[in-house]
């Protein structure tokens, strides 16, 4: 994992960089956050959607709740890049909508996009 900063508007962004599973639970949530606050004193993070366990992306399962909760109680902003064409459930679409139009975590194709959404919040 790598992790570089970004500044775009007066914002420090961290770009989290890998190819493998970060986050599997909330505790490596939690541990992903503490990480980047400390390298990098970021408050918004860009995340690849392979960084994600698959089961976040089953609603039913709870996890994408529980580890978005704690990114809004922790007050770290989040941008998950990635193609999310394949996913056809009407709750994960309708969740991915709801969340683009608020202000704390979006789902983006490209990390040209994060930065522009993680800037402007």
């Amino acid at each position: 994992m790598n992790i570089h900063s970004i500044q775009q508007n007066g914002e420090v962004i961290a770009q989290i960089e890998t190819e493998e599973t970060l986050i599997t639970d909330v505790q490596s949530a939690l541990d992903l956050m503490a990480t980047v606050r400390y390298e990098t004193v970021a408050d918004r993070m860009i995340l690849p959607k392979a960084a994600l366990d698959e089961r976040f992306f089953l609603l039913s399962s709870g996890l994408a709740g529980d580890i978005l909760q704690k990114f809004v109680n922790y007050q770290l902003k989040v941008a998950i890049v990635g193609d999310f064409s394949g996913y056809t459930s009407k709750p994960l679409r309708d969740f991915i909508y709801e969340s683009n139009n608020a202000s704390h975590v979006f789902f983006v194709a490209t990390v040209k996009e994060a930065v522009e959404k993680l800037s402007r919040v």
